[in-house]
């Protein structure tokens, strides 16, 4: 590992800071919708497809900002687009509380979309340049996979953080209490922002972020793509919905505010349960694993309303799925040079926001049909499987250069 200089702080702890950007980006801007869906579906009067426009909205809101991203690094470095992202996604945060018509509420879910993709993409790459940093095993240090999987991890810290604001919130008397609840979510952002600020001053002034950026050849990682776009089509889904089908299934608001945290909670220790594999795989090995048990936990409410099983779905998906995310990370810093690591993580993003933007119509519009939202959770799944099969097809490439 190499030395820390005097007054650096420990990698992991910078580690923690950015993955605060993406308890943000997706654990607040996007993942909070679900449990924000059903007291806004019903004093909104949405139908399913109502709700899942607000996510597609958002997810092409997420692929305008990643196909911005190669222009905003080149003009602004990585940590600077990452922060305003997040000062720009708390104050959206904060206007979707202002509002109650569904033009005003689709604009602000597209322009949060960008915003999140600004601090998503951006933490991604600073976590690969701080996992460069570190040798896997070497002194003690952390090894790169655990850094990226703390980054990622980051996220199911907004998303415990919404279990434990939105449903107090919403369920304040009043018309529209769940307006509290967005307005508490940008400030929970903003602070979460400042910390992220004050821990990475020094992490965007390193050579490799001012080194000429190096074309990607899309070819070369197709299957990798290919299974990531399906993996971004499937999980919305879930994500969008499943506490909705719990609702509909007759779980208590307690319990559903367990199962969110403890998803949450997975969240978090998945940064521990894979770094391992994402260490070890160089090609598509760990996609193809966590998208099939992904399938999986997607059909355990399917199949049965048990808390057993509700919770056992929410624990294996929220173990799983931003281990996905976090593996496309690993499999860029694997097989290409570190040149062209932003154009790897923004193609990677973009057909990752491709597949949201798909997947909630989709789902909703599947819901809104006689088999409800248990049949469009098993498209879901089915979806997830799938991509499974396509990331077998993906195969390691030769070391890259330095």
């Amino acid at each position: 590992m190499h030395p820390k200089p005097p007054g650096e702080l420990p990698i992991l702890l910078v580690a923690a800071a950015l993955a605060l950007a993406a308890a943000v980006s997706l654990g607040l801007a996007r993942f909070s919708y679900a449990l924000l869906l059903p007291p806004m579906r019903a004093d909104l009067g949405w139908s399913y497809l109502t709700a899942g426009a607000m996510n597609t909205v958002n997810a092409a809101g997420y692929l305008a900002g990643a196909l911005l991203m190669p222009m905003a690094l080149r003009r602004f470095g990585a940590r600077r687009a990452l922060l305003g992202g997040g000062v720009a996604s708390g104050l959206l945060l904060c206007a979707h509380g202002v509002v109650l018509g569904d033009a005003a509420l689709y604009v602000l879910r597209a322009l949060t979309g960008v915003a999140s993709a600004a601090m998503f993409v951006c933490g991604g790459l600073l976590a690969a340049r701080l996992g460069g940093q570190v040798t896997g095993g070497v002194a003690r240090g952390p090894s790169a996979g655990l850094v990226l999987g703390v980054y990622y991890g980051g996220t199911g810290v907004g998303i415990v953080l919404a279990a434990l604001l939105v449903p107090p919130l919403s369920s304040l008397p009043g018309a529209h209490a769940w307006q509290w609840a967005w307005v508490a979510l940008g400030v929970a952002a903003l602070v979460a922002t400042a910390v992220t600020a004050a821990a990475t001053r020094t992490l965007d002034q390193a050579g490799a972020a001012r080194a000429a950026p190096a074309p990607f050849r899309w070819r070369l990682l197709g299957c990798g793509l290919a299974s990531y776009f399906l993996f971004g089509l499937g999980y919305i889904g879930y994500m969008t919905f499943v506490v909705t089908l719990l609702r509909e299934q007759q779980l208590s608001s307690a319990l559903i505010t367990v199962f969110y945290g403890l998803l949450g909670l997975a969240v978090i220790a998945s940064s521990w349960l894979w770094a391992g594999l994402l260490q070890r795989q160089r090609g598509g090995g760990a996609m193809r694993l966590l998208n099939a048990l992904l399938a999986v936990a997607t059909l355990l409410p399917v199949l049965s309303a048990h808390p057993v099983a509700v919770f056992a779905s929410g624990l294996l998906f929220g173990g799983v799925f931003l281990s996905v995310v976090a593996s496309t990370t690993a499999l860029v810093r694997h097989n290409l040079p570190s040149a062209a690591w932003p154009a790897g993580i923004s193609a990677f993003t973009i057909v990752f926001a491709a597949g949201q933007i798909v997947g909630p119509t989709l789902v909703g519009w599947v819901a809104d049909g006689a088999g409800g939202l248990r049949v469009g959770l098993a498209c879901s799944a089915a979806v997830l499987a799938f991509g499974a099969l396509i990331a077998w097809g993906q195969k390691p490439l030769a070391a890259p250069a330095a």
